[in-house]
């Protein structure tokens, strides 16, 4: 009998409770399927939650339904949520009177002997106490939906802080794009009168800034951000509500009335002596009709708290898409970043063989102007040069060579003026790139 696995699962839709006997190794989905002939809820819509809040996982097999040890395991609940609802409103009925107390409750009046008396109040003890018992297990279902409702609520404030971290940095992104767009077409502009002109490529620049301009719809997530504040301070509230807290104070209170009218009865010697229960059935009525009252506000705050757990499963696949667009347009907005680099150093390449272009123009230029320089030395006819040292110089040959050193010296600083030109030149060619 120890080693028996007993789940007892508590229906939030009913208030009832049902238990079942653990297969060995048995899985979850096999333990839905049984719940859902039980209760008629389907194993789509079944939330099953453990007093902490946290689902069963159904990775895992049914025993993590059950505490290990004894101790407790008879009174461990699992507490089952219909997916489909987000309001339980009842009627739930409340446990039946057992024969003899109904025999009372219908007339108190009646005169009945101390030992049957005794018995009879016995059992109302009990009943008042299993409608305190009813009241703290529902309670602790509807803590279980608070303490579900709060991990959720984390989820959701992660994934709306990482989508607002990621709007951000779309928005710094977009705003660095467009200055320094706006600063390369400016910069473009002024250097196409004298420098290097590309209407295709003037046209793909305006085009990415009006992508750019529509990729900032994607970083507009305020609509989202109001709608989760909101919920949030509906939870807030919520767990503020006096009905978050146990309001089972009465109940207890005529718990403890009815267990001492007992021990007065027992006290009193069991001789021929009558006596009605007219105390005993205001203490059952007064019972029930502080867990009607009990009930009515507990599922009423537990519906509140299924409505605003929906709200955040509904706004879940919302973030998830507003974080996608997002980061399509940061891809988008640094794709465009790079391809327009790209063109600015391709332009720069060209601008560079320009210039070096030029600079091949400038040394033919130069190898032009050195050429006349020939004209210096002595016109002979051909096959007959003679060697430089073949004779000793004339006083003519003197003349001549004074003549030869001032043409070279004129043609010296001809060529020195060119090449500053070609220099200068040079220069400008490197300011326009």
């Amino acid at each position: 009998v120890l080693f028996l696995q007993i789940v007892h699962i508590l229906n939030m839709t009913s208030a009832k409770i049902v238990s079942f006997l653990l297969h060995p190794e048995e899985s979850l989905h096999s333990l839905q399927i049984r719940i859902e002939c039980e209760t008629g809820i389907s194993t789509g819509n079944q939330e099953l939650l453990l007093e902490t809040g946290i689902c069963l996982d159904p990775r895992k097999p049914a025993s993590q339904c059950v505490i290990d040890g004894v101790r407790g395991w008879d009174s461990y609940m699992v507490y089952l949520f219909d997916k489909s609802k987000t309001v339980y409103d009842g009627p739930f009925a409340s446990r039946s009177l057992s024969d003899c107390v109904n025999y009372i409750v219908q007339d108190s009046k009646i005169q009945l002997p101390i030992p049957q008396l005794r018995k009879v109040w016995a059992e109302a003890v009990h009943y008042v106490i299993g409608l305190k018992e009813d009241y703290s297990r529902l309670f602790q279902g509807q803590r279980a939906a608070m303490l579900s409702l709060l991990r959720y609520n984390a989820n959701l404030i992660k994934m709306k802080n990482n989508m607002v971290s990621a709007s951000q940095q779309l928005k710094a992104k977009l705003e660095f794009f467009h200055q320094s767009i706006h600063l390369d077409l400016e910069r473009y502009s002024d250097q196409m009168a004298y420098g290097i002109s590309s209407e295709k490529m003037l046209k793909a620049w305006k085009e990415m800034e009006d992508k750019a301009s529509q990729c900032a719809q994607a970083e507009d997530i305020g609509y989202l951000d109001e709608q989760i504040m909101a919920l949030h301070t509906e939870i807030v509230e919520l767990q503020k509500s006096p009905y978050a807290r146990r309001q089972g104070e009465v109940m207890e209170s005529l718990e403890q009335r009815a267990i001492d009218l007992y021990k007065q009865l027992k006290t009193r010697p069991p001789d021929h002596a009558y006596s009605d229960s007219t105390d005993m059935v205001k203490i059952i009525v007064q019972t029930v009709q502080s867990q009607d009252r009990v009930l009515k506000e507990l599922f009423g705050h537990l519906s509140k708290l299924l409505g605003c757990k929906q709200k955040i499963i509904d706004l879940l696949p919302k973030i998830e898409v507003a974080l996608n667009n997002i980061k399509e347009a940061d891809n988008s907005v640094m794709q465009m970043q790079g391809k327009r680099q790209r063109e600015i150093w391709h332009l720069l390449k060209i601008a560079c063989t320009q210039s070096s272009s030029r600079s091949l123009v400038s040394s033919s230029l130069e190898g032009t102007a050195s050429s006349p320089a020939a004209p210096w030395l002595p016109h002979c006819s051909s096959g007959n040069v003679p060697h430089p040292l073949s004779s000793m110089a004339t006083p003519e040959d003197g003349e001549n060579f004074v003549r030869v050193i001032e043409e070279n010296l004129n043609y010296l600083e001809l060529f020195s003026s060119i090449l500053q030109e070609v220099r200068q030149e040079q220069n400008n060619s490197m300011m326009v790139s």
